[in-house]
């Protein structure tokens, strides 16, 4: 998406945005922004691989999806380092371009992984007790690969973008809405999932909303000419760059210890004494 209205240049490496004219937003603001965004998010997203790595059991495959959401983020990394580094050739800087928006389809179908399979968790117990295994994660992941560049040459190369940038950013949302209203529905009638372990998987599906809504959306918004505002065009590319390093957050949420007590405190306290209340089977 973002690649399609900016420009690199060997001679100029300042973003230059097409058509665009704007006092707010200066070209070396966005640079800066860029090279802290790198600095800050490529060794936390590393150290989240690392963390995550470590966490992937055959009854734990949460951390297979949010490991590839993360590569998809280390992705996005490498061309954001391509597009601040000097003199850079444009054959070059054209492959990182179709390789980056390959990584946002991936992103965004990971991330909608990440929601369904949290929901599952809590709406399905039984049923997905039975059917989650490493094998599934996999082949979920593989086909998700496959799809993202497919779906990349069609919005990159093709006229129907429009159409297919309609259904493959617009989707997503209404799932993840869906994902986070059927687990709060069906978490007074869970009793098979622990407490912290459900005030973990609300954390982690709101969370995924808020990045979803606020990083992504207001590209969505800019894209489809609801609002043709030059300045919000900017700022929904400045946004949908901070979405690797939001992704990073996700850690704090699946690791247990980190955050249980706060998330305790703020919403989720009532679920103990639902757990306490619940009859042993």
């Amino acid at each position: 998406m973002e690649g399609l209205y900016v420009t690199s240049s060997s001679q100029n490496q300042s973003y230059h945005y097409n058509n665009i004219t704007s006092n707010y937003f200066e070209p070396k603001v966005i640079y800066v922004v860029t090279c802290i965004i790198v600095a800050v998010g490529l060794p936390l997203t590393l150290m989240a691989i690392y963390a995550f790595y470590s966490m992937v059991r055959s009854d734990h495959v949460a951390p297979i999806y949010v490991i590839n959401l993360l590569i998809c983020d280390l992705i996005q990394f490498c061309y954001m380092i391509v597009q601040v580094v000097p003199n850079v050739d444009r054959k070059i800087y054209n492959i990182f371009l179709y390789i980056y928006i390959s990584a946002l389809f991936a992103s965004v179908g990971f991330m909608v992984c990440i929601a369904l399979e949290r929901y599952l968790v809590i709406a399905h117990p039984l049923w997905y007790r039975f059917r989650r295994t490493i094998k599934t994660s996999v082949v979920v992941c593989v086909l998700v690969w496959v799809l993202s560049p497919v779906c990349a040459v069609c919005f990159y190369f093709t006229d129907v973008r429009y159409i297919l940038f309609i259904i493959l950013f617009l989707l997503p949302f209404p799932l993840l809405i869906f994902s986070l209203v059927g687990t709060l529905k069906a978490l007074s009638a869970s009793i098979s999932v622990p407490s912290d372990e459900k005030r973990r998987i609300v954390g982690i599906l709101v969370l995924v909303l808020l990045i979803y809504t606020l990083l992504f959306l207001p590209s969505i918004i800019w894209y489809l000419e609801i609002n043709n505002d030059e300045n919000l065009n900017i700022l929904s590319f400045i946004f949908v760059r901070f979405s690797p390093l939001a992704d990073s957050v996700l850690y704090v949420f699946m690791r247990k210890g980190l955050i249980d007590k706060l998330l305790a405190s703020v919403c989720c306290c009532r679920m103990d004494s639902n757990d306490i209340s619940s009859p042993s089977v």
